[in-house]
């Protein structure tokens, strides 16, 4: 005899049980989801249930979304956020800890493909390609190699601002593939410190000596106020002619103002940005900036890989999971 569907109700309610609830406030990819399901009993971004989780959430799992302090102080039974990535700007960390909350990031994972993506911004501004691509494929425009000017990168020195897990994976690419030099600066680390010493490179302790010395210099660092417009103008005015600054980091770093009047007055050869202050970028707020000679904009996408975007979600999952169980995330 077949069992009721009330038992079976029940059967299905005692094995959900089982599973601790997850609140998925982001659209991530479906992978990543079924990996969460097979941990979790999870209330699915889009679902109406999930509005109310600043009353029902004891664990969140976030991509694009602000956490701030007024979300906690709603939220009094929250014990734990997932976050995909590395970056915490959105969330308001001081409050987590004030409140107890942990945050589960993901650091390091995406360093692969965020470096990857920090190599094909420097090749499109060397070589120009997005322009090129351009000029054939929408403007028709039959064009001849004797009137293009590119620049090579092989053997030219690159200075890494951030000497975190991208800035590592930056530098083993650059040096493995273009046997480039390498300059490393970070304000974060002091003197006596430095997580490089299985690359070969030289440390300064100066930013200004470092823009002075590189033809590629790339940004690696966290926005946070000591970072904001860390490169403007002045720091511009100090780079050469020939040098391609590059930022897969966060918009702001560089004062996008600034870089519009360094690139329009030709202080440097180009800029290639996967980041912006404002995001998702649109033309209405860039064109400048996107018409200046020698820049390629990205929509941040340096980690929009699926099996970055897969591993970074699991990785949050995991942590989240880990945490609720006891364990250490």
């Amino acid at each position: 005899m077949a069992p009721s569907a009330s038992i079976i109700d029940r059967e299905e309610q005692s094995l959900t049980e089982k599973k601790p609830k997850l609140y998925i406030l982001s659209d991530f990819h479906p992978e990543a989801v079924k990996y969460a399901q097979s941990l979790f009993d999870c209330v699915l971004y889009g679902d109406p249930k999930g509005e109310a989780w600043r009353t029902q959430a004891t664990a969140i799992l976030i991509k694009d979304y602000y956490i701030t302090d007024q979300d906690l102080k709603a939220a009094p039974q929250l014990r734990v956020i997932g976050k995909q990535g590395v970056g915490l700007e959105k969330v308001d960390v001081d409050a987590c800890k004030k409140r107890g909350v942990q945050v589960c990031n993901t650091p390091g994972i995406n360093a692969g493909a965020v470096a990857e993506m920090t190599l094909c911004l420097a090749f499109s501004v060397a070589r120009a390609v997005p322009e090129l691509v351009l000029r054939q494929r929408v403007d028709g425009e039959t064009i001849r190699k004797e009137t293009i000017h590119g620049a090579l990168l092989t053997g030219k020195t690159v200075g890494i601002i951030g000497m975190g897990n991208i800035g590592q994976a930056v530098a083993r690419m650059f040096a493995g593939g273009l046997q480039t030099p390498i300059i490393a600066y970070d304000p974060y680390f002091p003197k006596e410190l430095g997580p490089w010493e299985h690359i070969q490179h030289r440390r300064v302790h100066k930013l200004d000596e470092l823009l002075e010395s590189s033809d590629i210099v790339t940004v690696h660092v966290p926005l946070t106020p000591s970072t904001q417009d860390m490169i403007s103008y002045p720091q511009l005015q100090k780079m050469k002619q020939t040098a391609i600054l590059l930022n897969t980091a966060r918009g702001g770093i560089v004062n996008e103002d600034d870089l519009i009047q360094a690139l329009e007055e030709k202080l440097i050869y180009g800029a290639g940005f996967d980041c912006h202050v404002q995001e998702p970028p649109t033309k209405q707020k860039y064109e400048r900036l996107w018409s200046c000679p020698g820049f390629v904009g990205t929509p941040h996408i340096a980690a929009a890989t699926d099996e970055t975007q897969i591993a970074t979600i699991n990785a949050a999952t995991d942590g989240v999971f880990k945490f609720l169980k006891g364990q250490k995330p």
